[in-house]
């Protein structure tokens, strides 16, 4: 995985740079630590892993997915964000109390096996390029619907600082759209702090010293937790990764990239990580309108995601923390109103051409719905559902 390091390039992105893609980079950020870190540590209670073992598993995620992130948005100038699987962590809630962690971290490393091996064969790349359009963008505003309504739920919970974020987003849609992230952000954060609802007593800094764990030949965890792993965030994470990236108009490898998510999880999964993927929610953001009204600079707004989860993932449990102690109702509005240009872009693209329609709501209801059948979540079953059903009344009508 080469990057443009030279003089050219880094003038190229100072050229690039724009307070809209970092604040989108920034927001990404958030969203992934004030909500799916909570799984991440559910996981390690049930595995009754030390503080320090969590903290690591904190860093390995965190630092993997921001470098991951950064070199391959910097290599394609495009804003690819990685991610850890958070239903990948939500499997091992249920799993890691019944497995020793050094075999845990060899089912990671198979996980990991699989996944580079998918990437070099290029597979999953044919498959997604068969995709039908209308389907994909249907899964895609399955997946984001939950947001936007969350924002506005959060009115119930949060009026004044949910309303405060809304507000902002509304007017400056209007006013000055290169702001419609950060203006609301930061009006958010402003009447969370002075309603009192941001709490950050007894938040101690201090860098990570990340713990490296032998890792066992895994055995039946092969069967039950590294074959489950791979296919949930190949199927959940990885599969709208690609949607969004391809929603976006952005023309990338997707073979490479699933790769090289694969060799990040291995070199990271003795430090804990049990999987680093493509990004779906955090990328709708950076990959939106309100990153950059200029497509090719958007890439930025993945560059500033990459570095400011190095930035938390040196310093583990302490920073992270500091994402934690924000109200959900801040966290929800923030996220829904910075999704909102993906999803209307989603909705508007699943439902253009009507000979697609009726397959694209059965992809985007399905996905919606949240299910989980088999182990296999719901954006596979949007894709699975809308894809047969294309084809099926294609072929009745023909």
């Amino acid at each position: 995985m080469t990057t443009d390091v030279s003089p050219g390039g880094v003038r190229q992105v100072l050229r690039d740079l724009s307070l809209s893609s970092v604040v989108a980079g920034a927001v990404a950020v958030l969203v992934s630590f004030a909500g799916p870190l909570t799984v991440v540590v559910q996981a390690a209670h049930a595995a009754d892993l030390s503080e320090a073992q969590l903290s690591s598993w904190i860093w390995a995620v965190a630092l993997g997915s921001g470098v991951t992130g950064f070199a391959l948005s910097l290599r394609y100038r495009v804003p690819v964000v990685a991610a850890w699987s958070t239903p990948g962590a939500a499997l091992l809630v249920g799993q890691l109390g019944d497995i020793r962690y050094e075999v845990a971290i060899g089912a990671y490393l198979a996980a990991a096996a699989l996944t580079v091996l998918v990437g070099v064969t290029d597979w999953f790349d044919a498959l997604m390029r068969r995709m039908p359009a209308a389907v994909v963008s249907g899964v895609l505003a399955g997946v984001l619907v939950r947001f936007g309504l969350d924002a506005f739920g959060a009115l119930e919970d949060g009026p004044a600082v949910a309303g405060a974020v809304i507000a902002g987003y509304v007017l400056c849609r209007r006013l000055a759209p290169r702001y419609a992230i950060a203006a609301p952000l930061a009006l958010g954060i402003a009447v969370a702090a002075s309603t009192g609802s941001i709490s950050l007593d007894g938040s101690e800094v201090a860098l990570v010293m990340p713990v490296f764990t032998v890792p066992e030949w895994p055995g039946g965890a092969l069967v039950s937790l590294a074959l489950p792993l791979f296919l949930v965030t190949m199927s959940a994470q990885n599969a709208p990764g690609v949607a969004v990236l391809k929603e976006a108009g952005y023309a990338v490898p997707t073979g490479p990239v699933i790769r090289d998510t694969g060799l990040a999880s291995a070199f990271f999964a003795p430090f804990g990580a049990h999987a680093l993927n493509l990004g779906a929610i955090t990328a709708a953001i950076c990959t939106g309108p309100d990153a950059h009204q200029d497509r090719d600079r958007r890439y930025v707004a993945g560059l500033s995601c990459g570095v400011l989860y190095v930035a938390v993932g040196l310093f583990g449990t302490a920073i992270a923390g500091l994402f934690t102690a924000l109200p959900p109702a801040l966290v929800a509005a923030v996220a829904g109103v910075a999704l909102l240009g993906a999803l209307s872009g989603s909705l508007s693209r699943a439902f253009t051409e009507p000979r697609n329609r009726d397959a694209a709501l059965i992809a985007f209801l399905t996905t919606a719905s949240g299910i989980t059948l088999l182990g296999l979540g719901a954006a596979f079953w949007g894709l699975v559902f809308g894809v047969t059903c294309r084809a099926l009344w294609r072929g009745l009508r023909t």
